[in-house]
């Protein structure tokens, strides 16, 4: 089985295994077809995160995060006028792209058809063309105005000077080249060579700091880590460890651990929960995670029970609270798929460009779109997150596994930005503490504190909004759905998969 966002790329992984293939060949067509189908969402150009569990295995996280240049340092952007925050258009926004050294990594390991085939579908559609689905164009159409900040970006990406419109062709002929180019040679195709030279070239004519030596050095920075993980009511849950959010996510799940959230909780009383414990959780990881260097030991910190303790019992259940650090120091668009193959092969994969169309920063000679990544970087000196040379940013992007008496039995994944850490934690209380199938979970109404407000989702009743507002959130109602998701299921008794595709986008769970 597998389980995108995209039909087309839903597809591309079934063929693979069809054809014989296994769940990391399906899970590179798949992404592959998406970066060319979805633009707007991921791409080549972006970073990459997998959690992969091969049959009778524990679970392993692949980081193919990039890091920042050489020569990027506070300073150095400070000299450039920057001197808060690093704008998503910035070419101080793009370190040096990750995914597709952590796709050949994954290849290399445990792939077992030739790249020229994975990739044979996504080049077809890149070449020939393909027609716009429904949601992808809602968000294509969002992004006309963003798109403008880049020349390339806006004469490829508007056609006639407008998005276009579901049912429509479209073609990424450039991008065909590129993936064909590292299906025959392989990551080096992309960080070497003239390609790289050209990026190289396109980045420092914007002001980036980029070095070809920082693409060179770059080509095999995608390495294997251990998951960090915590249980919830009998369940572990896994997921990559810092430079990742994956981390918020579980601190979310060890604090909502302490109160009942099953299916009798009021609505109101559940959506206050969740966003009173996402507010903590984040307020830590926007103030301590950042590169795995300077986030050693931050997991073992934050999940003892000290830490969950002190933090649950800052939770107010009738009154919405300011986040602290449990401490007290006092401080003033992606995609996701996973795929389980007939061996019982598990991968949770995401790839990501960050905002919708990245940093709109094209190069016209590649046709490679850049994200913006780096955006996250704090210009803070001594934050766990500054910007240093070779530095990996903090992420949102989080694969996430179940597992069972040590038996993973769910890859899962939440898109949405910022929301994905949140996200998760909704999601498996919605099966653990209430029943719900993989379906329902995903398709509830939504809600997210974040920002110093609460966003909902209009399909929350009137009331409990009412309630939500008489305990002190500030709600706002959001203008367009909040994340996206998938999960596949794996019955420890049957062997039977049970997938979902979250009806906010437009793919599927399909299997054989």
């Amino acid at each position: 089985m597998v389980a995108t966002s995209h039909p087309l790329a839903s597809a591309a992984g079934l063929e693979m295994l069809a054809i014989g293939g296994k769940a990391v060949d399906a899970a590179l067509a798949a992404v592959a077809v998406q970066c060319v189908v979805d633009p707007l969402m991921t791409g080549i150009g972006g970073d990459c995160f997998v959690l992969y569990a091969a049959k009778g295995e524990p679970a392993k996280a692949l980081n193919g995060s990039g890091r920042a240049p050489g020569a990027a340092t506070i300073d150095a952007l400070h000299a450039t006028g920057l001197r808060d925050v690093i704008p998503p258009t910035s070419p101080h926004a793009i370190t040096v792209p990750g995914a597709i050294s952590a796709w050949c990594k994954l290849h290399d390991d445990h792939g077992t058809l030739p790249l020229e085939r994975i990739f044979a579908r996504a080049i077809a559609y890149a070449e020939a063309g393909f027609a716009i689905t429904p949601r992808v164009a809602q968000d294509w159409a969002r992004n006309v105005d963003y798109l403008k900040n880049d020349k390339h970006a806006a004469a490829f990406f508007l056609p006639a000077g407008k998005a276009p419109l579901a049912g429509e062709m479209f073609r990424q002929p450039l991008l065909a080249e590129r993936l064909r180019e590292i299906a025959t040679v392989g990551a080096t195709a992309f960080y070497g060579g003239e390609t790289a030279r050209r990026m190289v070239g396109h980045l420092r004519a914007l002001g980036g700091l980029h070095t070809e030596d920082d693409f060179t050095q770059s080509a095999d920075q995608a390495h294997w880590v251990e998951p960090i993980s915590t249980t919830y009511r009998g369940y572990e849950v896994l997921e990559c460890p810092p430079n990742g959010q994956g981390l918020a996510a579980l601190m979310i799940l060890r604090i909502l651990e302490g109160f009942d959230l099953g299916p009798d909780l009021p609505q109101a009383d559940r959506i206050h929960l969740q966003a009173e414990a996402t507010k903590l959780a984040y307020h830590h990881r926007d103030r301590l995670i950042g590169d795995p260097a300077t986030s050693e030991g931050l997991a073992d910190e934050l999940l003892s029970d000290a830490a969950i303790n002190a933090l649950r019992s800052r939770i107010d259940p009738h009154r919405a609270s300011p986040p602290v650090l449990w401490n007290e120091p006092e401080h003033k668009d992606t995609v996701y798929l996973c795929v389980v193959d007939e061996e019982g092969n598990a991968i949770s994969f995401i790839n990501s460009i960050f905002n919708g169309f990245g940093s709109t920063r094209l190069d016209p000679s590649t046709g490679v779109l850049f994200h913006c990544r780096g955006r996250s970087f704090s210009l803070e000196e001594g934050h766990p997150n500054a910007i240093a040379p070779y530095r990996r940013p903090m992420h949102t992007i989080i694969p996430a596994m179940v597992a069972k008496d040590g038996v993973p039995i769910m890859p899962f994944g939440v898109m949405g930005g910022d929301y994905q850490a949140a996200g998760h934690a909704a999601f498996l209380s919605a099966i653990i503490d209430r029943g719900l199938d993989l379906q329902a979970a995903m398709d509830e109404s939504r809600s997210f504190a974040y920002g110093g407000e609460l966003q909902i989702e209009p399909g929350i009743p009137a009331v409990v909004r009412e309630e939500l507002e008489r305990r002190g959130h500030v709600l706002r109602i959001a203008d367009e759905p909040i994340g996206g998701s998938q999960a596949i299921r794996i019955d420890p008794v049957t062997g039977t998969l049970f997938g979902a595709s979250d009806s906010r986008k437009d793919g599927m769970a399909i299997g054989f």
